[in-house]
């Protein structure tokens, strides 16, 4: 199964303010009456980046992909065995989620200020939930085994 996180769509509003802008000079140098050449310039460049904005908006970057066998974070693949520690750290960007791998120079990180409100422990339980499924490990239910379930 596989699952998707994007990027919070409001940190990208600047672009699509930025388009507006253009837009706007460019009724500011229609209004000023220069060359027609120069208001369909900023028209063009105005619209297009309109469009970039809002095309980026309605499809966020994907900041993480969760699979069955492995996690792509920002195009770098882990696999689930190589992860050994999920939690939160503080960084001078601000909270992130942290993933501790095998290699001390490999740990992932995932600025919770990037994903939208609600998904940081939503994608916090998933990685959780994938990496006890990886290792073998179950949540215990506070209840003793049966007899006839020994250690291995």
């Amino acid at each position: 199964m596989r699952t998707t996180y994007r990027m919070r769509a409001g940190r990208f509003l600047g672009i699509l303010a930025a388009g507006l802008i253009i837009l706007g000079v460019a009724a500011i140098v229609w209004a000023f009456g220069l060359p027609d050449v120069v208001v369909s310039v900023f028209l063009t460049l105005g619209g297009l980046v309109v469009l970039g904005g809002l095309w980026i908006l309605v499809w966020p970057p994907v900041v993480a992909k969760l699979r069955d066998r492995d996690i792509e974070v920002r195009g770098v693949r882990t696999t689930w065995t190589d992860i050994t520690q999920v939690g939160r750290v503080e960084t001078t960007h601000g909270e992130a989620i942290v993933l501790r791998t095998k290699q001390p120079d490999h740990t992932v990180l995932l600025p919770v200020g990037w994903l939208p409100p609600g998904r940081a422990a939503q994608l916090e339980t998933a990685l959780r939930d994938r990496l006890n499924a990886a290792h073998g490990y179950t949540i215990w239910d506070g209840t003793a085994p049966d007899d006839d379930d020994r250690a291995e």
